[in-house]
């Protein structure tokens, strides 16, 4: 079990704050996590390869996100 780095209190309130979503609220919040997840690891992409394209940095966004190993050079 990874460490806890919210106090009881805190995470008290975050569960009270989620049950009182309503199901399109939980969606949306979804959503936004998953856009910023993308953004921030697009980001890292930039960082690890700065001469890359945006295509190649999507590329490797989606690849990362979809497969488990590394493109053949004849599909980058």
């Amino acid at each position: 079990m990874p460490p806890l780095d919210t106090s009881p209190e805190i995470e008290q309130m975050q569960i009270k704050m989620r049950r009182a979503m309503t199901p399109a609220q939980c969606l949306e919040t979804a959503i936004e996590i998953s856009l910023l997840s993308r953004e921030l690891c697009k980001a890292g992409i930039k960082r690890d390869h700065p001469d890359w394209t945006e295509q190649q940095t999507m590329i490797e966004l989606f690849r990362l996100a979809c497969l488990p190993n590394p493109l053949p050079d004849s599909l980058r």
